[in-house]
């Protein structure tokens, strides 16, 4: 009897110790959390947008079976970050920012005909919204990426989320064959956006990673820039003309709807009214504190 009591006392006090250590650790971060072998936890935000919680890690950026700007394969260390579950809709879009510049008029589906300086300004209102810090100058649209609100992903945030794990051209058990699963592309999308969410998620639970709207980044474009990438948290190039989307879209063909695929475009500036492409939109993500904060060794 005594020995099993002085067991049991040993079990509850590493059963203490370990919840110690855990609202430690959720004191430090606001959010759980989960550790690389578990699938991302899905939060929902103050104004009503789900984001997934994406752990920090390594992961290699990159392909050498694609466009040439695609390469070198290079691996790169990302902080963990929350990112839009879905792509912003017109509804959330006109909550916080007026009007709807969309020309598929339709509250459930991705904004459109967005600027990249239309998306800063949103990401700004949302911050502003929850009480956080924006992100954005919106005069001389620099990013402060130590600042607690909303912002645009870094194309290398952008790949890590969308390969959720995987390695290949695309997250897809089948690959191409299976693409119509996950993505409204130029085969099955009748020419036009569809409301988010409608197709299967990749494995982090991210929904329209492929097609449905491209992706403005935070990244200004340069067709090198894999050649000299820093490997930690790269943020692109210091200054360019056009930005960089991902994703493919709605009109994009398959080859455009892969994980490690870069495309360019000339942002418009907030004195650009007729900027017009219905095929970009955008999501968001928020930079996280990790517990542990430093890359482990690069592998």
């Amino acid at each position: 009897m005594v020995k099993r009591l002085a067991i049991a006392g040993i079990a509850l006090g590493l059963l203490l110790m370990v919840l110690m250590i855990v609202f430690a650790l959720r004191g430090r971060t606001g959010i759980d959390l989960p550790s690389a072998a578990e699938s991302p936890k899905v939060i929902v935000t103050q104004t009503g947008a789900e984001m997934v919680a994406i752990p920090a890690g390594w992961f290699a950026m990159g392909s050498e079976g694609g466009d040439a700007d695609e390469t070198p394969i290079h691996k790169v260390w990302i902080d963990a970050f929350l990112m839009d579950r879905h792509e912003v809709n017109q509804e959330q879009y006109g909550k916080l920012v007026i009007g709807n510049p969309s020309r598929f008029k339709d509250p459930r589906s991705p904004v459109e005909q967005v600027r990249w300086a239309d998306a800063i300004l949103y990401c700004n209102a949302r911050s502003l919204a929850e009480g956080f810090e924006p992100c954005y100058d919106e005069e001389t649209e620099k990013c402060s990426f130590q600042a607690s609100g909303y912002r645009l992903p870094t194309e290398a945030e952008w790949e890590l989320a969308c390969r959720a794990g995987t390695a290949g051209d695309r997250f897809l058990k089948g690959g191409v064959r299976a693409l119509g699963e996950s993505a409204w592309y130029a085969e099955n999308a009748n020419k036009r956006p569809h409301p988010v969410g409608q197709k299967r998620p990749n494995p982090w639970g991210l929904c329209d990673m492929y097609g449905n709207v491209a992706e403005w980044c935070h990244d200004y474009y340069s067709e090198t820039y894999y050649r000299e990438s820093p490997d930690q948290n790269p943020r692109g190039p210091e200054a360019g003309k056009e930005r960089v989307v991902r994703g493919g879209a709605w009109n994009s063909s398959a080859d455009s709807c892969r994980s490690a695929y870069r495309a360019r475009v000339a942002p418009g500036s907030f004195q650009d009214a007729c900027f017009a492409r219905p095929d970009i939109g955008f999501r968001c993500v928020r930079s996280l504190k990790e517990p542990a904060g430093q890359p482990k060794d690069k592998p």
